[in-house]
């Protein structure tokens, strides 16, 4: 892979990224899913599940291949909190 795509990818990869704390903390301070889509959440964590898998399978371990694991991170955490929350609102009906 050429520097530039590298560069390029990690880019994408810390922009995508710089949403999910944001969400997090959104979703911890409401406990509340209103807004949250699991389905979309889940596609996101696919996709990068595959990221990383494409970087195994290629042993292309560049920049890029290191940030797709806190987003990773971040996406599952913010799948976990909206379980919470999904507890809590059953909770209070």
């Amino acid at each position: 892979m050429s520097e530039l795509a590298s560069i390029l990818e990690t880019l994408m990869i810390v922009s995508f990224g710089l949403s999910w704390p944001l969400s997090i903390i959104r979703s911890y301070r409401s406990r509340s899913t209103k807004g949250k889509s699991l389905f979309f959440m889940c596609f996101i964590f696919f996709g990068y599940a595959c990221g990383i898998a494409s970087k195994f399978v290629s042993q292309t371990y560049n920049l890029a291949f290191w940030f797709y694991f806190p987003n990773l991170i971040m996406v599952g955490t913010d799948i976990c909190l909206y379980f919470r929350n999904k507890k809590i609102e059953a909770k209070d009906n």
